[in-house]
């Protein structure tokens, strides 16, 4: 899906990371936080384990609740990962490197696709062990939905501290 919208560039371009190393900290991170429009247009915002595949993010949850609805009510998301986040106390600073991505988000509806994110979610956190990854979504399948974020606009970012230190 592509947008009419037109992303703010970074203010600080001599501290964005490259796509390939945005990809690295979405493939390596464990967790993030996923932004939506809340109730009553409050930011909803929570942690959550994900998987990057295919230029896209794919999340796991319950059939109901608060996020399900924020997605059903608006399609545009946020999602950010915390790769560093070192406090230097003595330099009144700290060495980050962060990802944020946004885009559209939906709920997958095909069993198709959902069974395929499943196992990239399962495999991601639990790999090589298939036995145990066919019970648990022979257990969970018709309980869960899969959720996929199409990335629109991502970009990462360091600390300049870390930028020199890799020149």
């Amino acid at each position: 899906m592509t947008t009419q919208f037109e992303f703010r560039p970074m203010r600080r371009k001599h501290q964005q990371l490259s796509e390939e190393e945005c990809i690295d900290i979405l493939n390596n991170a464990t967790s993030g936080t996923l932004a939506l429009l809340g109730d009553g247009g409050y930011p909803y915002s929570l942690p959550i384990s994900f998987v990057y595949a295919d230029g896209k993010i794919f999340f796991h949850s319950a059939l109901k609740g608060h996020k399900i609805d924020a997605i059903r009510s608006c399609d545009k998301a946020s999602f950010s990962v915390i790769q560093k986040d070192e406090v230097k106390p003595k330099e009144y600073t700290t060495y980050f490197r962060s990802v944020i991505c946004f885009g559209h988000i939906h709920i997958l509806d095909n069993d198709e696709d959902k069974m395929k994110t499943v196992r990239l979610l399962g495999n991601r956190y639990n790999p090589n062990d298939e036995e145990a990854l066919v019970a648990e979504i022979h257990k969970s399948f018709k309980a869960m939905c899969m959720i996929e974020l199409d990335i629109e606009h991502m970009t990462g970012k360091e600390a300049i501290e870390l930028m020199r230190m890799r020149k």
